[in-house]
């Protein structure tokens, strides 16, 4: 009998760990992971472990796994950027290689981190003096004994690359994005703006599944300086059109409005927003709402990767939110039946 006769038709028990900025987005992929081993099995037994995370006080932290996961298959859910818990981007890191080593040294099968937001993604290279840090979390990743990671719609695919030993798995939002708008906005007269060069592939996509036209808003940054841009222009034709601009990641947001203005200068109907990673870091969601009551766009829509809490959504009705848990427990699920993700990826 071969080698691959040999091997387990799953990989072990399925096991979801939540760290604690993690429990909102680990509890609707397990009501979607639920479904899916119902649906396939007759039956679905709960597969979330408990866990707790303890703060010491001084700050440092552990995790503890309450359940016995031995030669299971698990996967640690963190959402790093967390609005509303108060913990830094740093904490939520800590807690997330605490849990996986929790699990690595509680002799699980394999470990996969679930993040949807790839930390430090925007430090992938050096321009200066300085580090590349998102190397240095995929390493960590790797130290801590994550055999897979899952993200979504990492900012750099040169971030495959830093990995050793595990394998990077980057989901995308656009299917998600995509349905949402067409069941809420007009397509007619379309056309989607890439809101920089490095978006132009992304915004290529969405072109094609639209069939709509595409245009770009060049940018020139200073990179001396923490998101400042020196110059737009606009490359394309957007007069007497509707826009739709998706981007990966929406941070303090002033980039992106000027792109709006500078849409609405050259002839913009209106234009709709969308991004897989809606940070809304610092004072961007009062820029945001100052700009869409100034008429700039008409909706931002994102996903729940990042979180923003049931009274942001009542105060701002321009912002529409999608869910990515379905996509994320398909490729979980997918992964623990040892079938092919590919299809799910695109």
């Amino acid at each position: 009998m071969t080698t691959q006769q040999n091997r387990r038709p799953d990989r072990g028990k399925l096991s979801l760990i939540a760290c604690n900025s993690g429990k909102l987005f680990a509890s609707r992929i397990e009501r979607q992971l639920m479904e899916l081993v119902r649906e396939e099995d007759g039956t679905a037994e709960p597969v979330m472990r408990e866990s707790e995370e303890v703060t010491f006080a001084n700050g440092e932290l552990k995790t503890v796994i309450h359940e016995n996961i031995r030669g299971d298959d698990v996967y640690v859910v963190q959402c790093i950027d967390d609005p509303g818990s108060g913990k830094t981007v740093n904490d939520n890191i800590m807690a997330l290689m605490t849990a996986i080593h929790a699990a690595f040294q509680s002799d699980a099968e394999s470990i996969t981190a679930v993040i949807p937001q790839f930390p430090y993604s925007r430090q992938e290279r050096k321009k200066a003096r300085e580090s590349i840090t998102a190397k240095l979390i995929a390493g960590m990743l790797e130290s801590a004994g994550a055999n897979r990671v899952i993200t979504l719609d990492i900012h750099s695919e040169a971030i495959e690359g830093f990995f050793n030993q595990s394998i990077l798995e980057d989901l995308h939002a656009s299917k998600a994005l995509i349905d949402y708008y067409k069941a809420r906005f007009s397509t007619d007269n379309l056309c989607i703006v890439a809101p920089d060069t490095g978006g132009a592939h992304m915004a290529r996509h969405y072109s094609n599944v639209f069939q709509a036209a595409l245009a770009v808003v060049d940018k020139a940054r200073d990179y001396s300086k923490a998101s400042v841009i020196e110059s737009m222009r606009l490359v394309g034709n957007v007069d007497g059109k509707r826009v739709f601009m998706p981007d990966d990641l929406i941070a303090t947001g002033g980039t992106l409005i000027n792109a709006c203005r500078l849409l609405k200068e050259n002839g913009a109907r209106e234009i709709v927003l969308a991004c897989s990673l809606p940070f809304l870091n610092g004072n961007a969601k009062e820029k945001l709402a100052k700009a869409h009551k100034e008429g700039l766009f008409e909706a931002l829509i994102g996903t729940d990767s990042v979180h923003h809490g049931e009274s942001f959504f009542r105060d701002n009705p321009w912002y529409h939110e999608v869910t990515v848990a379905p996509l994320f427990a398909n490729v979980i699920f997918n992964i623990n039946r040892r079938r092919s993700v590919s299809a799910l990826l695109r």
